[in-house]
């Protein structure tokens, strides 16, 4: 027998921390704005370290008693141990890329000569045995000759970054310091690259030190101190900037957004007219907004990819003989916009192998990838790139010299990934390269819903649930069936910044899936799945278009017959915390539990902490009264109410997360533990801190460890019973 919260009975009852609850009440633009747990943003003074230090005991007395957690990670362990592997990058005969192998903690990264023989160039567990050092980026230079890579600790994405001599292995520069997010852009020769840093934190304002980034000029070998500044100054001191370098060293590159607006600038520079210190940047688009990522092609054009005046992308071509050239006016389309998918890759095939070149152009269709091939020359559709299902394409890389082939990952929610390799002269698709390890995968059925938001427009949602028939294989369907019975779901969603949920191979929905359950996944706006005007219909004042989808999919999902409000729990990460945040506080009815994984959840202060004053063109800024009124109007936070009957909820925060910080997961789990009228018995507030992990990359076992906790959790709180 089971207590109401699917734990074992007789142990201690819950019993939540003690937490001082201030009279704070601040007038912000004619707002009353109540802070009654403001000093949980201090997370190293002694009340907080008391605080954390019972939450973590509470944590674990109720993570003792669930049952099932042990059993859930040895499955996601057997899942994992499928590995990965990423698509190659070329330089020459030489070949770059990563590989999980069964067991490993971490990706490797590895390099093969023309025989084929493979030697290892990065392992981040040799580097650090603990496993809390992740390998954020590499990238060759244009000989193969030398490896840039940013290695960080912790979880805390503050990438250092190093050069390796790829013969020796032997590190030939480095370590820089503060080049989180940066890109490198390899000169010819490898003797230089140019490459995005921060300024010191003692030249920037008090709390500015994770902005102000400038563009320099690196020369391998010498001291980063020396480095030649070539663009930022004066600039916004939220800018994130791009830098590539064409492989003929003729063209460079540089792009410029202020944190994550969905718009840049763009300059080029000729570096066979002007010295490679001082570039003469030539502005190709600036002020507009849209967004353009041009590239150097090997016949002489620049090919654009823009949502400039197409939402949902095109390709645009200009040439540099064009007196008007870069700017807009010399700019004509090549593949015009498709109004039924988004345009999110390309790739040039030339090679003397082919009769006439052809691009690659990789698009999502309400989330699910396709390749199609157009003739170069006009951009005339004239075939499509043969794919193994309904799943999702990353990676499409062709060879730096021209060619007649691409490689590309592919996956879908039964398939770990994989890597194709389409050759343009055979007009075929063939596998490149495996996952590595052998697992046994449940056999999944997938469907694509469509279903209405409050305001009418169509959202998608993808359900996946058990097929019952061989296993590792996944019947999908853009559809529904009647549905046999309600059974324990859990809903993802995330809605914003652009980014898309597509179909993926995931370990923890697999164990979910394989125990009873259901899981769904909502394509919101604020994402990518349906373009730029999806995304913007869910930021800044539409921000309450997110929440409404996001209702819209419960409803559907108990109206269908999917689940039960008693049977639901809603799961979301950082942009998808603050959505599961928003979900609990204006829709406390629709489920039964939530786990809200370092969220944003005090929208008022966000701007102080983190990266959160990079992200005030998605959400809106408080210091500017009409938008105050947008953030104050769904801030989870504050709008917590005494004696409302939440669902339980797990929040899920990490020490060495420095893009969220973790003062929002507290102040919430303070505020809810007081407020709510479930007994903790039944429907528990709970507070998980992991050490020594961040916000992003993590090792398999830490994945496991997560995944394990969140799924046993809402198993308990759902009725799912695991064996």
């Amino acid at each position: 027998m089971t207590v109401p919260d699917g734990t074992e009975p007789g142990a201690a009852p819950l019993v939540y921390p003690e937490a001082l609850r201030q009279d704070i009440t601040e007038s912000i633009h004619g707002h009353q704005v109540a802070d009654p747990y403001r000093w949980l943003e201090d997370a190293d003074s002694v009340p907080t370290r008391q605080w954390l230090k019972a939450e973590d005991e509470l944590y674990a007395a109720y993570r003792a008693r669930v049952p099932g957690r042990d059993t859930l990670a040895a499955r996601l362990t057997e899942l994992l141990a499928a590995g990965e592997v990423g698509p190659p990058v070329w330089r020459g005969d030489r070949q770059f890329f990563s590989r999980r192998e069964p067991g490993q903690e971490h990706a490797v990264v590895y390099t093969a000569d023309a025989s084929g023989a493979e030697r290892v160039l990065i392992d981040p567990i040799a580097i650090d045995p603990t496993g809390s050092t992740t390998l954020d980026s590499w990238r060759p230079d244009w000989d193969g000759r030398l490896l840039a890579y940013q290695l960080s600790q912790g979880g805390r994405e503050e990438s250092e970054l190093r050069v390796m001599d790829v013969a020796t292995g032997e590190n030939v520069d480095g370590p820089i310091d503060r080049c989180r997010y940066t890109s490198v852009g390899w000169l010819p020769g490898g003797e230089a690259f140019y490459y995005s840093r921060r300024l010191p934190p003692e030249a920037v304002p008090p709390g500015e030190a994770q902005f102000h980034r400038r563009v320099y000029l690196h020369r391998v070998g010498a001291p980063a101190d020396d480095d030649t500044l070539i663009l930022g100054d004066g600039m916004e001191k939220t800018n994130y900037y791009s830098v590539e370098v064409s492989p003929d060293g003729r063209w460079l590159v540089i792009t410029a957004s202020a944190g994550t607006a969905p718009r840049n600038d763009v300059w080029i520079a000729d570096l066979t007219m002007c010295p490679a210190a001082a570039p003469d940047l030539l502005v190709m688009q600036e002020g507009v907004d849209a967004q353009a990522w041009p590239r150097a092609g090997r016949d002489g054009r620049f090919y654009v990819f823009t949502d400039r005046g197409a939402p949902r992308g095109r390709i645009m071509i200009t040439d540099p003989a064009d007196p008007a050239f870069p700017e807009y006016a010399s700019w004509q389309d090549l593949i015009s916009e498709d109004p039924e998918s988004v345009l999110q890759d390309l790739a040039v095939l030339d090679g003397p192998g082919l009769g006439e070149p052809v691009l690659l152009a990789a698009r999502a269709r309400h989330a699910i990838s396709e390749i199609t091939v157009h003739d170069l020359a006009f951009g005339e559709r004239i075939g499509q790139v043969e794919l193994p299902g309904l799943g999702t394409v990353t990676g499409l890389r062709e060879r730096p010299e021209g060619g007649h082939e691409a490689w590309f990952s592919y996956t879908d929610y039964a398939t770990p990934g994989v890597v194709l390799r389409y050759d343009a002269a055979e007009v075929s698709t063939h596998v490149w390269q495996r996952a590595p390890g052998a697992v046994a995968v449940p056999a999944v059925r997938v469907q694509q819903l469509p279903y209405p938001s409050a305001d009418g427009t169509t959202i998608r949602m993808m359900v996946i649930s058990a097929d019952g028939t061989d296993s590792g294989t996944a019947t999908a369907e853009r559809g529904s069936d009647p549905v046999p019975a309600t059974r324990p779901t859990i809903l993802n969603g995330y809605g914003g910044f652009d980014i898309s949920l597509t179909p993926a191979f995931s370990a923890a929905i697999l164990a979910w899936v394989e125990a009873g359950g259901v899981y769904a996944v909502a394509g919101l706006r604020g994402g990518g799945e349906e373009g730029e005007e999806w995304h913007r219909d869910g930021m800044r004042e539409r921000k309450q278009h997110v929440f409404d989808d996001f209702h819209a999919a419960a409803e559907k999902l108990i109206a269908d017959g999917w689940t039960t409000a008693g049977q639901l729990t809603v799961w979301g990460g950082s942009n998808g915390g603050l959505l599961v945040g928003a979900s609990m506080t204006q829709r406390p009815d629709l489920t039964a539990a939530v786990i809200c994984s370092a969220p944003l959840l005090d929208m008022v202060r966000y701007e102080r902490f983190g990266l959160g004053e990079s992200w005030n063109d998605e959400y809106g800024t408080a210091a500017d009264p009409t938008e105050l009124g947008w953030l104050i109007a769904y801030s989870p936070y504050h709008h917590v109410q005494r004696g409302t009957r939440y669902p339980a909820v797990l929040f899920t925060i990490f020490d060495g997360d420095t893009r969220v910080d973790t003062m929002h997961a507290r102040k919430m789990c303070a505020a809810l533990q007081y407020a709510t009228s479930s007994p903790p018995g039944e429907r528990p507030v709970l507070l998980r801190t992991e050490a020594q992990v961040g916000h992003g990359a993590r090792a398999v076992s830490r994945q496991v460890g997560l995944a394990a906790d969140v799924l046993a959790f809402a198993a308990a709180q759902t009725g799912l019973r695991l064996s």
